[in-house]
């Protein structure tokens, strides 16, 4: 054999035994990791690192930077559900993951909302539901949920339900104020199917077994009177899609039966949506300004206001449960100089969210700008003024519709105001 011909078989011999050696090597590692895995993770017998300790076996290797939050997230979880020694609800875990995550920017109004709460949210904005026809809320002291008042003419009323009545069962299951929306959840349901609600009268000591048909509910928000010397009375208890068209038959009803004056009560009304309410206040204001927005890039949106507009004395009676939409009316109209505040200052939020839905279902609400009356006051943190400052009890203010005059202190002080605008003499 030449010289040639040897260092060619030579050379050959040895890239074979390169290749053999490396094949070696690498069953000889699949074999330990299959039977002795923490040999090689470093780890002595301790449960290793779920997909990252499998990408990442060379311990000189430096771990690679994550392209993304949301991978390292993925790895977090995958490592979390394989090696926790509890169960864990994957679904609960991951939306308390996202919940957290936007909790991070300490905005209140900022939210993740499940699907569940993202469908809820949407029923309130709609004004319309299945159930009973009742609003109820928790009373801390008695874990009671108490009925505040039924809607005039739904199942809850027909069936004989009163203000101040306690709803301890839901189709036979106990339920508590702690657990509020869960009964609520409960109580709702489909259209003409049927709820057993137990209920405890305290005014007569008796308990009432109560079998009521669910119907679909249109949530009254808007109500009016006419009260003496011919000066109308609406109160908005929220601003939702409803709320424009039950806002135009109060209004129009009034005006037909001769208002002179008009009072509107934005008392314990915490807002709602920002369309509705810039076309109810469009009634109220003269051409101009209603209302301007400002993002963080400092783009202005300024919603105008038609030439129309309210033509006799407003009197708009506000306390610090009056927020957010009830502001935007309260200070477009003193702004413009049509009416004047009645009550106690508001509350103070002059943010602005728009709704993102999600592929799941779920949703995140996100403040994306602040809002800004005519004059270029925005009232975030510090609410609005009244004109005429008026104290009223807060256990007196929670139950406002179930007032005697007398008890009104606000609104007996609105209706001698409105009087003296007038020029009528106060009995």
């Amino acid at each position: 054999m030449s010289k040639g011909a040897a260092c060619v078989e030579n050379k050959k011999n040895y890239v074979i035994g390169v290749f053999t050696g490396m094949i070696v090597m690498v069953a000889a590692y699949i074999a330990v990791m299959l039977f002795f895995p923490d040999v090689l993770s470093g780890n002595n017998g301790q449960a290793s690192g779920g997909r990252f300790s499998e990408r990442n076996t060379a311990a000189a290797t430096p771990p690679p930077v994550y392209p993304s939050a949301g991978v390292k997230l993925d790895d977090i979880m995958y490592l979390m559900d394989r090696f926790y020694v509890e169960h864990i609800d994957m679904d609960d875990f991951t939306n308390r993951i996202f919940r957290e995550v936007v909790n991070l920017v300490n905005d209140p109004y900022t939210v993740y909302m499940d699907p569940k709460q993202h469908k809820d949210f949407m029923e309130d904005t709609e004004g319309v539901y299945t159930g009973i026809g009742v609003v109820v809320n928790g009373n801390t002291s008695t874990n009671r949920i108490i009925v505040i008042s039924p809607f005039e003419g739904s199942p809850g009323a027909k069936a004989g339900i009163h203000p101040g009545d306690a709803i301890i069962k839901v189709n036979g299951y106990d339920v508590t104020a702690d657990k509020l929306h869960e009964a609520i959840d409960m109580i709702k349901g489909e259209p003409g199917t049927s709820v057993d609600i137990t209920i405890y009268r305290e005014s007569t000591d008796e308990t009432l077994e109560l079998n009521i048909v669910r119907e679909v509910i249109t949530v009254p928000t808007v109500s009016h009177r006419m009260l003496e010397n011919d000066i109308g009375y609406l109160r908005i208890t929220q601003f939702e899609r409803v709320t424009l068209d039950q806002f135009n038959h109060a209004y129009s009803d009034l005006t037909e039966n001769g208002m002179k004056g008009l009072i509107l009560d934005l008392r314990n009304n915490p807002g709602g949506l920002l369309t509705v309410v810039t076309q109810i206040t469009d009634v109220l204001v003269p051409e101009g300004i209603i209302v301007y927005t400002e993002d963080k890039r400092g783009r202005q949106v300024i919603t105008p206001s038609g030439s129309d507009h309210i033509q006799i004395p407003m009197l708009i009676l506000v306390n610090g449960a009056s927020a957010s939409a009830s502001e935007v009316l309260s200070g477009a109209v003193r702004d413009h100089g049509v009416g004047e505040l009645v009550g106690t200052t508001t509350f103070g939020k002059g943010l602005v969210q728009n709704l993102y839905p999600l592929q799941d279902n779920s949703a995140l609400k996100i403040t994306v700008a602040k809002y800004y009356t005519p004059s270029g006051i925005c009232i975030q943190d510090t609410g609005l003024s009244p004109d005429y400052e008026i104290d009223m009890d807060t256990e007196l203010s929670m139950r406002l519709s179930q007032l005697t005059l007398d008890e009104d202190v606000q609104l007996k002080r609105a209706i001698e105001i409105m009087n003296e605008k007038l020029g009528i003499q106060s009995r």
